[in-house]
């Protein structure tokens, strides 16, 4: 080996060394980039020779290269946002997107997604993020991976009130004041509580339910319904139609003892709704020596609405919330982890794809395994800037080091020719 070695090693040095710059630019480059995993770059040194010498064999080094490129994927911090789409995780994870032209499936940390004007759930390339669908009757099709979609113009239909669960107190020191007289309901009822309800074509009306005190443990109550298309605030007594009746009676605790479902009579409306309807009160009421008060009232009808927002947990269900206040849920988010995550091929975008090196994907969903969701939230880019600024020192270093071996052989060489003259 002559001194010329020297030149091929140092240029090897300013060749690694140019590489090493260009994964740390990419780095800084990316430092703002959502859900960006950062490299690293790993030197190895090159062999040339095998000098054999009284004292045993000696090795000789040719250079460096870069042994291979390691992407570093360390959980980023997260920033909040004020879209309900924007999802970061926590954890191992990565949401899986497909490309809609040629269906290649794609893995991510980037979870900016918005929908597009299809109603599919898309990242900011229009890749198309996947999961598995709800069915109609809200089952979870679990196993089948599949584009999300949401029609975004679609109405839910009006669902008519079957059930109403009112969960009362009605004061003990009440006055014994019945029997109650539709005619004069606020002068013969102690207590009385007003529930919306809907018919079948979603109008709401309002059906009031009296509470009359008739002995120490006993309450009668009267369901009344307006009977027609007035404003409830404008109905009188005489716009009242009385639509169930029954007896509350109680224990010396306070307890409810008996009465405590009615089925009504049937509503009719003069809008042309189900003629059919009935109400089933169920009272979850107690006579404790206390003001009488409504605790909740629930009621299973809702108007008509069409989808006014969209809503992602975070247990990566994606729900459709309607402007009549249902919601439905429509999809949840599915995610894959590999076992060697650093085998993965960056495909650009914030995308990877996976490889035999990086084993096949487990896919499955949100959880302590597949990795957390953390909503209206994104995942900021891993780089380490005081880190990177530190390699920038290290590797321009290391480069002028080398062009510093090139420039003395060069004057070596020099020496040498010089002799011939």
């Amino acid at each position: 080996m002559g001194i010329t070695s020297a030149l091929y090693s140092a240029i090897s040095g300013l060749q690694t060394n140019s590489q090493a710059m260009t994964v740390t630019g990419n780095n800084i480059s990316n430092s703002n980039t959502v859900g960006f995993k950062s490299s690293n770059t790993v030197f190895a040194d090159l062999l040339s020779a095998n000098i054999a010498s009284s004292s045993g064999n000696s090795q000789v080094g040719r250079g460096s290269q870069i042994q291979t490129v390691q992407t570093n994927f360390s959980q980023g911090g997260f920033e909040s946002t004020e879209s309900s789409t924007d999802i970061a995780i926590e954890g191992s994870g990565f949401f899986i997107v497909s490309d809609p032209l040629s269906d290649t499936a794609y893995y991510t940390r980037n979870g900016n997604f918005s929908f597009d004007e299809d109603g599919y759930l898309v990242t900011a390339d229009g890749f198309r993020v996947q999961g598995s669908l709800y069915n109609a009757e809200g089952t979870l099709n679990a196993g089948n991976l599949t584009d999300i979609q949401l029609d975004l113009v679609a109405q839910i239909a009006a669902q008519q009130t079957d059930n109403v669960t009112l969960q009362t107190n009605l004061d003990s020191n009440s006055d014994i004041v019945g029997p109650f007289d539709i005619a004069t309901p606020d002068d013969t009822s102690n207590y009385s509580a007003t529930t919306t309800i809907y018919d079948s074509l979603g109008t709401a009306h309002q059906a009031t339910c009296y509470f009359t005190k008739t002995a120490n443990q006993t309450w009668e109550y009267n369901l009344c319904v307006v009977s027609d298309e007035l404003d409830p605030a404008q109905a009188g007594a005489e716009d009242l139609t009385l639509v169930g009746n029954g007896v509350l009676t109680f224990d010396q605790d306070g307890n409810l003892a008996t009465g405590g479902v009615v089925v009504s009579n049937a509503l009719v409306w003069n809008n042309g709704a189900d003629p059919t309807q009935t109400l089933t009160y169920t009272f979850e009421t107690t006579q404790f020596d206390s003001e009488s008060a409504v605790f909740s009232q629930i009621q299973d009808g809702y108007s008509s609405g069409e989808v006014s927002s969209v809503d992602v947990s975070s247990d990566g269900v994606v729900s459709a919330v309607y402007s009549n206040g249902e919601i439905v849920e429509v999809a949840m988010l599915s995610l894959a982890t590999f076992t060697n995550p650093d085998g993965l091929d960056s495909a650009g975008g914030s995308l990877f794809s996976e490889t035999s090196y990086s084993g096949t994907a487990t896919i499955g969903y949100p959880g302590p395994s597949q990795g957390t969701l953390v909503t209206q939230a994104l995942e900021l880019s891993n780089v380490d800037l005081s880190t990177e600024f530190v390699d920038l020192i290290t590797i321009q270093n290391g480069y002028t080091a080398n062009s510093r071996v090139i420039t003395t052989t060069d004057e070596m060489l020099q020496e040498l020719l010089n002799l011939k003259r």
